[in-house]
């Protein structure tokens, strides 16, 4: 039996189409560096492969959320520039510091933080100062911006820290022409003059994520940021399809069929018996659910590939399990039931269940649960 059918399940990940995505990327920048953000275990495809095959392609520096998703980078031997953003009190900052990992700052507790930390290790901490731009989360208000910069001075004045960076993140980049992309890099660029002003000799400046960076390119600065669109997804419909931007989708997930029956018209399919067959037909059951990533806000309206078609899911998405209606059409126990992948073969793309879903291909691939196991190929 081959590998595919004797799983229940898999994504298999395309390290080959993730470092041509990269080197996409890295030419749509201009003569920015490339940050390959690698959160929430790349966005489901698996972060030390992922962020491996990036640099091969030339990615200079690495991004995650949190600081444990860092320090597991560098647990897997990874040495490049590495910064983390989502920081909470009582953090590792001194594990972080130690580890040689780029840390964001938002505000006067974390910096003051980073100070402490910094002094325990006996070594200069490099910091990121973060503003608020626009977007309303993470960041420092441009009214409080001074306070933050004078004491970030102040704390490189005396070799606790070393500030490599200031940043900022977009709201509404995947929507071109919002009026809030020029307004944002108004006040970036103002917020960016004062703390040079102040002193402060940044190594990078960033501001543009994965549309900013297929989109607008006098957001690039120093350095861009790309997630999505490094795993071949587009961070949104309006902007175009994958291939317009030359990007190829990374994850393709499959599933080996459990079961194929005859059933007769009218049978209830499912918890609440939502779908009825509305002839005698051919079921064919394929063993995912929402425990594994499977949406079931996507019941009765999932695409899968199955024998040749794509058809749709039949009644709700169980915890483990869905069933699609083959309408009379055979198929084998083991037969490959594709979800989403690149389309090459007509299966659906993860797009394609984020509108079945109501939601952004984004949560489609990084939800996928570790029940499925990631397949890398490619290497």
């Amino acid at each position: 039996m081959n590998e595919k059918a004797s799983l229940r399940a898999r994504a298999e990940i395309d390290l080959a189409a993730l470092r041509a995505n990269v080197r996409e990327l890295r030419a749509r920048a201009g003569g920015a560096q490339l940050m390959a953000v690698v959160k929430s275990d790349a966005y489901g495809h698996g972060a030390v492969p992922c962020a491996r095959a990036a640099l091969e392609a030339g990615a200079t520096w690495l991004g995650t959320a949190t600081p444990q998703e860092a320090l597991a980078l560098r647990a897997a031997g990874l040495g490049s520039r590495v910064m983390c953003w989502l920081w909470t009190p009582g953090g590792p900052w001194r594990e972080a510091i130690e580890a040689d990992i780029d840390v964001s700052v938002s505000g006067l507790w974390a910096l003051r933080e980073v100070v402490a930390a910094a002094a325990e290790a006996g070594r200069t901490a490099r910091i990121h100062l973060k503003a608020d731009t626009g977007l309303g989360r993470n960041g420092c208000q441009p009214a409080d911006w001074p306070e933050l910069v004078a004491e970030a001075r102040t704390a490189e004045e005396s070799g606790a820290v070393r500030v490599t960076g200031l940043w900022s993140h977009f709201a509404c980049a995947d929507e071109p022409g919002h009026p809030s992309i020029a307004a944002q890099l108004t006040v970036f660029r103002d917020m960016v003059a004062y703390a040079e002003k102040a002193g402060v000799e940044p190594e990078v400046r960033h501001i543009a994520n994965s549309p900013a960076t297929l989109t607008v390119p006098e957001s690039h600065f120093d350095l861009v940021r790309t997630g999505i669109a490094m795993y071949g997804i587009s961070p949104s419909p309006e902007l175009g399809t994958p291939a317009d931007f030359g990007l190829r989708p990374v994850m393709t997930l499959s599933a080996s069929v459990a079961l194929v029956k005859q059933v007769p018209a009218g049978h209830g399919i499912s918890y609440g018996h939502h779908y009825t067959t509305p002839a005698e037909t051919t079921l064919a059951l394929v063993p995912l659910g929402y425990a594994d990533g499977i949406p079931r806000h996507a019941s009765g309206r999932g695409p899968v590939l199955v024998a040749g078609r794509v058809r749709t899911v039949a009644g709700r998405v169980a915890m483990d399990q869905f069933v699609v209606d083959l309408e009379g059409d055979r198929t084998e126990p083991g037969a490959e039931a594709v979800l989403f992948g690149p389309g090459d073969r007509g299966e659906p793309t993860a797009e394609d269940w984020a509108v079945a879903a109501d939601t952004i291909a984004y949560e489609i691939v990084t939800r996928i649960g570790t029940r499925v196991p990631r397949v890398h190929v490619g290497a």
